[in-house]
């Protein structure tokens, strides 16, 4: 049996239920809650370790998982910089990044069964609040989606930030708020603000020219972006009713599937996929607060909701 976690507003900040094809009776809480609204959350590569990204120092809070939290592991040293709004681990789970509010926008620590000593920061630092943040699938390469242009940075990674790659040459409009890689390392997308509200791009240690936008937009703002397991699907978050448009994708959009029979009950903020690539879940505004479906190039009938609902809007959301 796998699991599902919800980071959200509203103490206990964090929830999580087992998941088989279908969500169980919630595990009981963390003994030692976030100390903010849950922001981002992920698991690490091996399932052995969650991680919360959330408002209030110490911005990130990490447990041992095995079937439910165990006791929290001491902060870093040196905590990430204001409010923490995503969290990653590297492919190999060898190093922890936390996208955050204040400079320099991204925190990086080794992970070992707790923090390591902060990696130095990156010479060219982000240049504005750290939305999200995400590795490439081979882990040498780390992307930053953050408030002003460029809107995203990318940067070599090998225990540490190498030299900022160059700038896509048609960037993403305003706001960076969401970022992902293809399972295939061969794409990365960005999630943003204005029109056309999802930008992508080729990727090879660099950015490509910019795939042409889909021909249906996601209908406003776009908060969050995802691949399916397969990377032959891409599903954007947004401010507007039906609240996540998905795509087929082959370097380059499809033609949108059809909206789920029933929507999200508000902003969609972290689509997620369960391991097996079955089931996709959406965190969102408004009660419920976090949506599943089953997924086979296309929505299927959505899941009952949870038993015990997440308190708060839904931010972000991940499977084990």
């Amino acid at each position: 049996m796998g699991g599902i976690t919800v980071a959200h507003q509203t103490s206990p900040y964090i929830s999580a239920y087992p998941w088989s094809a279908g969500f169980g009776t919630k595990y009981a809480n963390p003994a030692t809650l976030p100390t903010g609204d849950g922001r981002g959350t992920t698991f690490s590569p091996n399932g052995a370790i969650i991680a919360v990204a959330h408002s209030n120092t110490p911005s990130i809070s990490t447990y041992p998982w095995s079937g439910g939290f165990g006791t929290k592991y001491a902060n870093p040293a040196t905590l990430p910089a204001g409010v923490g709004f995503s969290v990653a681990f590297s492919p190999d789970g060898s190093d922890i990044a936390v996208a955050q509010g204040d400079s320099p926008y991204i925190s990086t620590y080794p992970w070992s069964a707790g923090f390591g000593t902060k990696y130095a920061n990156p010479a060219t630092t982000p240049s504005g609040t750290g939305r999200s943040l995400a590795f490439s699938p081979d882990g040498a390469s780390i992307a930053v989606a953050h408030h002003n242009s460029p809107c995203v940075s990318a940067y070599p990674w090998s225990a540490g930030f190498g030299t900022k790659y160059a700038d896509p040459a048609t960037l993403p409009t305003t706001l960076g708020l969401g970022v992902a890689f293809n399972p295939d390392g061969a794409s990365i997308a960005v999630a943003h603000n204005a029109s056309p509200y999802i930008s992508t791009y080729p990727w090879s240690a660099g950015f490509g020219t910019k795939y042409a936008n889909p021909a249906t937009l996601p209908p406003f703002n776009s908060f969050s972006v995802a691949f399916d397991r397969d990377g032959a699907s891409i599903f954007v978050g947004h401010l507007s009713s039906p609240y996540i448009s998905a795509y087929p994708w082959s370097a380059g959009f499809g033609t949108k599937y059809a909206n789920p029979a029933t929507l999200l009950a508000g902003i969609g903020y972290g689509p997620t996929f369960s391991p097996d690539g079955a089931d996709i879940a959406i965190a969102h505004a408004t009660s419920p607060y976090i949506s599943a479906y089953p997924w086979s190039a296309g929505f299927g009938t959505k899941y009952a909701n949870p038993a015990t609902l997440p308190t708060g809007n839904g931010n972000d959301a991940a499977f084990i």
